[in-house]
Order: C-alpha cells, then sequence, then structure tokens
C-alpha cells in the first residue's frame, strides 16, 4: 500500500502543471495600461468593463461598438448587427494571446432572416500564436474563449 501511495504521489509531482485562467475582472479592479479603452463582459453581466485611468470602470448605458475586447479564458458572448446595440463592428479583427499558453477562439452566429440563426461558424487559433478572423455581418453572437486582446483591424 505504501509503494502505490508513493507512487501515487511521485505521478502527481510529475504531471503537468494546471493552469487557470486569470481572473475576470471587477468594477474598479486594476488594469493595465496597454489595455486602455478595451472592454470585457464578464458572464452575467449586461454591460461592460471598460479600461480607463488604470481601472476597469462599469458602463452605465449601452456603448456603441467597441473595436477591443479582452477575454480571460471563459466564455464571453457579444453580440453584432443582428441584434440592438451591437457588441462590436463586423469586419477582419485578431485575437492576440495574452499569455504563451492561450488558444483563442471564437464561434460565431448569423441572423440569416428573420428568427432563423445561421450555422455555427468557428475559428480556433494555435496556442500563443495570434488568430485572424472576419467577424460577419449581420451577427446574432460571438462567444470569445482563451486569455486574449480582440482588436479590429484598420
Amino acid at each position: 500500500m505504501r509503494t502505490l501511495a508513493a507512487l501515487l504521489c511521485a505521478a502527481l509531482a510529475a504531471a503537468a502543471p494546471v493552469r487557470a485562467d486569470p481572473a475576470v475582472p471587477q468594477p474598479y479592479s486594476a488594469c493595465p495600461a496597454e489595455l486602455t479603452g478595451a472592454a470585457t463582459l464578464p458572464f452575467g453581466q449586461a454591460l461592460p468593463l471598460i479600461c480607463q485611468q488604470q481601472r476597469w470602470q462599469a458602463a452605465t448605458a449601452p456603448t456603441d461598438p467597441i473595436d477591443r475586447w479582452v477575454s480571460f479564458g471563459p466564455v464571453m458572448a457579444l453580440h453584432g448587427g443582428g441584434l440592438r446595440n451591437p457588441n462590436l463592428s463586423p469586419g477582419p479583427w485578431t485575437a492576440t494571446p495574452l499569455d504563451p499558453d492561450t488558444r483563442c477562439a471564437a464561434t460565431q452566429q448569423v441572423v440569416v432572416s428573420a428568427g432563423v440563426l445561421g450555422a455555427p461558424v468557428t475559428a480556433e487559433g494555435v496556442a500563443g500564436q495570434a488568430l485572424s478572423l472576419e467577424v460577419l455581418p449581420s451577427l446574432f453572437d460571438i462567444s470569445m474563449t482563451g486569455h486574449c486582446l480582440w482588436e479590429r483591424d484598420g
């Protein structure tokens, strides 16, 4: 029994460390200066947090579409022009991992006709490398994952 316990302890010690997603920011928590103007949308929130003066500030009303978003690992769900008050605009976007082990991914659905959504379209990057994708016109929603900075090109 001791040998089994020793083997189990050795195997656990040799296993690769588990990386947790970074903490999703809360209102008034610190944000780095390089994220000034970027937004994030914590799960369950209706309005984004925007990095201003090195603090995550809660928006108090719907905003115009934002061209820089930060996802923190778990799904960040945004909506596009297929709904009122879109969070982001269509066009070319780049997702840049904010840590070397992160893989940026996005799944989009568009409005095909009234009440009808198209099939989900997924783009997934390689760990540690930027992902280029086209945010589709008539976007209903987009789910972004990974600890990534998403920026609209141009």
